[in-house]
């Protein structure tokens, strides 16, 4: 993905779709500076983490 649309999608209101790892993510924060998203899993909202946007896909 790229950090236009991660961007996009992190401050949409509607759920959009996506994964990270197979596993269904939100995405919290996008950081341009170092092309880093912040996610957490859907199943586990606690566990916050940093990770490539590249590494995120749009379903």
């Amino acid at each position: 993905m790229n950090i236009g649309r991660a961007k996009e999608i992190a401050e949409s209101a509607d759920m959009i779709n996506v994964t990270y790892d197979g596993n269904p993510v939100i995405i919290q924060h996008v950081d341009e500076a170092t092309k880093m998203a912040r996610i957490y899993s859907k199943k586990d909202p606690e566990n916050e983490r940093d990770v490539p946007v590249l590494n995120l896909i749009e379903e």
